[in-house]
């Protein structure tokens, strides 16, 4: 079929809604929003310095085997494919870094990195639009024996949804078709393929992100085959109930979900998929299963963090009735209601980003700012507390607590490291969310222009009716609340601003001018501005940001009695360097009367604002070796301490962390 796309100019959007009939909003065209300074500007340097020099290099060594793994299927090389089977999707991932990368900076080391790149890529596809290294490698080396899906769960659609994915932001950044094309033919492959395959390989499910990859395939050509593809491959899930399992979320069809479950990361790409098929379709059964997966996350099961899955591994509490040789497994995973523990939390870097991919897309077909909220939240704390601020060491797992007398090793390191050897998933992905915050801060409508996030930047875009639009955000935001924004061009018709209060913000107010509007301005809503507006209009937005006390759900038992901190969207933990000396984390109790003073400080040369107070401290040195002990009658002590950022645990060396700490009343 021949490439029907709209022209270039009209399909610049990281996940283009543009033209999405069941969407409220719709993003700016990528490299829009340049940072200037504050907060994401500092991340995105960092993301230009460090993160991706880190991850190219560490992607073309023998230790990681990634790009060493095409050299081979292609025939370059020789030897084996070394390293997971979802390789040559974190290396995708890493394309569409620094395709995003290249929408806002146009670097040309990023172009010809990319050129090089998917110049061997293409090299490997075969003929019929098949990539895996993998299969393909396995092939070589044994002639004869075929390999490609030969196991229903392996993560062939997985790679081939992240190559999607990077083919549409890299056409999208830079006007070339080359990987785009790699991922037309390998998006025309699954078409044919899910037709003529049988139903146990149509069911191929694991870690679904070609569901998006498939979608917005669908949005840059317009080829009505791969909306078809997308609605069938929800469709198709649990119609075999015997070769479905909780874990994989395929038990039951999609439409009947009754609980979010299963591997964390797999629910929440298969969650953003669906959001993906909704707005393309309208088809609202698909829309009430969303609302009722997320009512069941952020209601029962998601970290204060906005991290996902608490479960290392634990046994399906809805699949099949308890009997020791037919109970369903799962892994990294949602468990049942309130189940969120602290020490042995998992909290995938991957799973929280999924959360911000779900909450995105929700975001656009509704424009309703609670699912801004839980996107912001996750950015802010699940998101980047996954790498470490010079952006070269990493952690899989994202804990609420660490502790060094914890009697047993866990199973991934609580210290970030440079490589993750057995599942380097999620620093890639973390990577390309960074490089691609830019395209979250801001929306469009028929109304006109939604602010999502905040920080430092310059916008230059096009309202829906084609208007051309600029204004600067000056901000210290998240450390500070006050939001200034500038304009230099605007239409001369009338039209609205939506400035999104979050959820944890009292008493907001907004100025136009220097002078008071109208505007209704309650947490957790957008509040919309609709007037005449001309270069030169300031408009400044006042976000109270004390620091909060939260409690959990009584029903959440590892969180009872005590609190976590919260000052704007970042959430705070304790660290027990940052007690006096000799005074164990465990023995802190804040008082729920405390007063926090917000000081600025660096933390490996990165800006934060940690939060100084005084609290009671209860000497607990009696419990070593002990179960159980009779209650403390002395007289608890004073001491000073800090809390730092929860993303910025663990930069000065491994210390104990706590997120919630005791309270006393």
């Amino acid at each position: 079929m021949a490439f029907a796309s709209p022209t270039f100019a009209q399909q610049k959007a990281l996940v283009n809604t543009s033209a999405s009939s069941h969407a409220k909003l719709s993003s700016v065209d990528m490299g829009s929003v340049q940072w200037t300074n504050g907060f994401w500007a500092e991340r995105f340097d960092v993301c230009q310095k460090s993160m991706i020099p880190t991850m190219w290099a560490l992607y073309h060594s023998d230790r990681n085997h990634a790009y060493k793994n095409f050299e081979i299927a292609a025939g370059l090389e020789k030897g084996a494919h070394k390293g997971p089977p979802f390789h040559d999707g974190d290396f995708f991932k890493l394309l569409e870094a620094l395709s995003a990368s290249y929408a806002v900076t146009h670097d040309p080391k990023l172009d010809k990195q990319l050129d090089e790149a998917i110049a061997l890529v293409v090299k490997v596809q075969r003929p019929d639009g098949y990539l895996s290294t993998q299969s393909t490698i396995a092939e070589l080396n044994n002639p004869g024996q075929k390999a490609a899906f030969k196991d229903r769960l392996n993560f062939e659609t997985y790679n081939l949804g992240h190559l999607m994915t990077a083919g549409c932001v890299h056409y999208r950044a830079t006007g070339k078709t080359t990987l785009l094309n790699a991922a037309k033919k390998a998006t025309d492959y699954l078409y044919n393929f899910y037709k003529k395959a049988s139903p146990e390989l149509a069911r191929n499910a694991i870690c679904p992100a070609h569901y998006m990859g498939v979608v917005e395939m669908y949005r840059t050509t317009r080829d009505p085959r791969y909306l078809e593809l997308a609605e069938s491959l929800i469709n198709i899930r649990g119609l075999a109930a015997d070769i479905g399992t909780d874990d994989n979320q395929d038990r039951l069809p999609f439409r009947q979900m009754q609980k979010a479950g299963g591997h964390a990361v797999r629910a929440n790409y298969l969650f953003a998929g669906a959001a993906d098929v909704y707005a393309e379709t309208g088809d609202k059964t698909l829309l009430t299963t969303l609302d009722r997966m997320w009512d069941d996350v952020t209601q029962h099961k998601m970290y204060v963090t906005g991290a996902c899955g608490a479960l290392y591994d634990g046994v399906s509490p809805d699949g099949t009735a308890y009997k020791p040789d037919t109970v369903q497994k799962i892994h990294q995973a949602y468990g049942r209601d309130y189940q969120l523990p602290n020490l042995t939390a998992h909290g995938e870097t991957c799973a929280n980003i999924g959360n911000v991919l779900w909450n995105w897309r929700m975001l656009q077909i509704t424009g309703d700012a609670m699912y801004a909220d839980v996107m912001e939240t996750a950015l802010y704390n699940s998101v980047l507390s996954g790498i470490s601020l010079d952006g070269q060491r990493f952690l899989y797992t994202n804990p609420l607590a660490y502790s060094t007398d914890l009697p047993f090793a866990q199973r991934w390191s609580k210290e970030r490291v440079d490589y993750i050897s057995l599942s380097n998933c999620c620093p890639p992905n973390v990577v390309r969310t960074i490089a691609e915050v830019n395209n979250y801060v801001y929306n469009v409508s028929d109304k006109g222009l939604w602010l999502n996030l905040y920080g430092g930047n310059n916008l230059s875009t096009k309202l829906k009716d084609g208007s051309p639009l600029k204004l600067t955000q000056e901000t210290n935001y998240p450390w500070d609340g006050n939001v200034k924004v500038t304009l230099q061009t605007a239409p001369k018709k009338p039209f609205s601003m939506f400035f999104r209060v979050p959820g944890w913000s009292e008493g907001a107010t907004l100025l136009v001018n220097g002078q008071p509007v109208a505007a209704t301005l309650t947490p957790g809503k957008y509040a919309e501005i609709n007037r005449r507006w001309k270069a030169g209009d300031k408009v400044e937005l006042q976000l109270p940001m004390p620091a909060q006390l939260l409690e959990a759900n009584a029903l959440v038992e590892e969180a009872r009695n005590q609190v976590a901190v919260r000052r704007g969207p970042v959430v705070y933990c304790l660290e027990a360097s940052d007690l006096p000396a000799g005074k164990p984390l465990s023995g802190l109790v804040i008082n729920a009367n405390i007063v926090f003073t917000p000081r600025h400080t660096t933390i490996a040369g990165s800006d934060v604002v940690w939060l100084e107070g005084q609290s009671e401290f209860a000497d607990n040195s009696a419990w070593k070796g002990q179960l159980y002990h009779p209650i403390s009658k002395e007289k608890p002590a004073t001491v000073p301490f800090k809390l730092v950022p929860y993303y910025a645990w663990g930069n000065r060396g491994l210390h104990d962390m706590e997120v919630w700490l005791p309270v006393s009343r």
